[in-house]
């Protein structure tokens, strides 16, 4: 298929890169001047059946779409991979289809080393005839296409399972912290946690500290990985989102409060696994 590419960052890159290498034709275009074939987003969505945009915030993308869905071809598919607002999802939604085109929200999980293998998790929200258009092309960057609902419901999957994952890594970090403090070896913990009830994504893939876990960012200096910043800015989703539900989500908000302080320390642009070392510091 003929593929517009916006945003190819730390992400974008790489998934537009596993399309062209599945087959299909792509236009990429990005702010950074370099980093794309196209001269302005325009022209990267002038002739595509699909355009797929992976932008920083719920901002971004509407601006976006407001340049960019004049210029596109009637019944064009626009599908977003940005991790943004549920209310932004659905409003670029109805932007889209106000404009004759067609659109699905596809948020993902697997971070940068999913992007580049090809093997990352899309959480989609979009009408069931969109979201039969857009399962192969999203099927090229990722090993699993979940169909979570009609539009917004991808952000919504995306925002969930990522505040579980930050209280999970807190969780796991403290407990490191907790043995250390006992006199407990960090891979005698690993090795009873792993394969018994504290068993978790943030243990067994990406484990807080060096050893256990040889591919983990613990074992190259915390470099993300999934950095501090992007799981500050979902965390900061999902709190938003459940104060307008009226959910009395408290460890959501306490593991925003965490990373906040966190990354106000420096520690943005590491892994949020180097959490760890924040709470090794103020345990000491």
């Amino acid at each position: 298929m003929r593929i517009g590419f916006l945003g190819l960052g730390n992400m974008g890159g790489p998934m537009a890169a596993n399309l062209a290498a599945a087959g299909h034709e792509v236009t990429g275009y990005d702010v950074l001047p370099g980093l794309g074939t196209a001269t302005d987003p325009v022209q990267a969505v002038r002739d595509a059946e699909v355009v797929i945009t992976m932008l920083p915030s719920g901002r971004h993308v509407l601006d976006c779409y407001e340049s960019v869905l004049a210029h596109a071809k009637p019944g064009t598919l626009f599908v977003d991979c940005s991790t943004i607002d549920v209310t932004d999802a659905r409003a670029a939604h109805q932007a889209a289809v106000r404009a004759g085109h067609r659109a699905a929200d596809a948020p993902v999980s697997g971070g940068v080393v999913g992007a580049t293998a090809a093997t990352l998790t899309f959480m989609v929200g979009a009408r069931e005839e969109d979201f039969a258009l857009a399962e192969p092309v999203l099927s090229a960057m990722g090993r699993k296409v979940v169909h979570c609902g009609q539009p917004g419901a991808g952000q919504a999957a995306k925002i969930c399972n990522n505040m579980i994952l930050g209280v999970s890594m807190i969780a796991v970090s403290e407990a490191f912290v907790l043995a250390e403090k006992l006199g407990l070896s960090e891979q005698a913990l690993y090795e009873v946690a792993s394969t018994a009830s504290g068993q978790c994504w943030a243990l067994t893939t990406n484990c807080p500290v060096p050893g256990p876990v040889p591919t983990s960012p613990a074992n190259n200096e915390y470099r993300p990985g999934f950095a501090t910043a992007l799981m500050l800015k979902d965390l900061g989703l999902a709190a938003s989102a459940a104060r307008s539900a009226g959910v009395d989500a408290e460890l959501g908000s306490l593991a925003e409060q965490v990373y906040r302080r966190f990354a106000e320390q420096g520690g943005g642009g590491q892994d949020f696994s180097a959490i760890v070392t924040a709470i090794r510091e103020r345990s000491a």
